[in-house]
């Protein structure tokens, strides 16, 4: 992407945020380490916050139950240079045909994230001027 690493982190970081650039996910609520999203379908699915860590640019967070037996979601923010930057959305999902699904959506999510940022406009944008960040650390509690 080519924005600051810093800039594309001050998105990622912001679990609360997730809705905004993420398509198909049309609300989310964060209560301690739970995130809860909220499919287009309707269909809710808790996450727990693992991961939050601002040294590394790491996010992770895991869901268990719905569709998974186990998910292991990780985004990394990389520094490239001063303005340019590379996000990394991996997952880890048992059945793993679910990753394979994830693959097309977090791409899309990527590609969503990348336009907003690189552009300067969009729904996250705006949240992030207006909202009281919240920072997790990486045991998960919230600070």
């Amino acid at each position: 992407m080519d924005v600051p690493a810093e800039q594309a982190w001050a998105v990622v970081s912001r679990a609360d945020l997730l809705h905004l650039w993420f398509p198909g996910i049309v609300a989310c609520t964060v209560d301690g380490d739970t995130r809860t999203i909220t499919l287009g379908s309707g269909m809710s699915l808790a996450e727990t916050l693992l991961t939050n860590d601002p040294l590394q640019r790491r996010f992770q967070y895991r869901i268990a139950g719905g569709l998974f037996a186990e998910h292991l979601g990780t985004i990394d923010v990389i520094a490239l240079d001063e303005g340019r930057c590379l996000v990394v959305y991996s997952s880890d999902a048992d059945p793993a045909t679910m990753a394979v699904v994830l693959g097309g959506a977090t791409g899309g999510a990527l590609e969503e994230l990348a336009r907003q940022l690189e552009t300067g406009a969009g729904p996250a944008l705006d949240a992030l001027s207006t909202a009281t960040p919240t920072s997790t650390s990486t045991d998960g509690a919230t600070a």
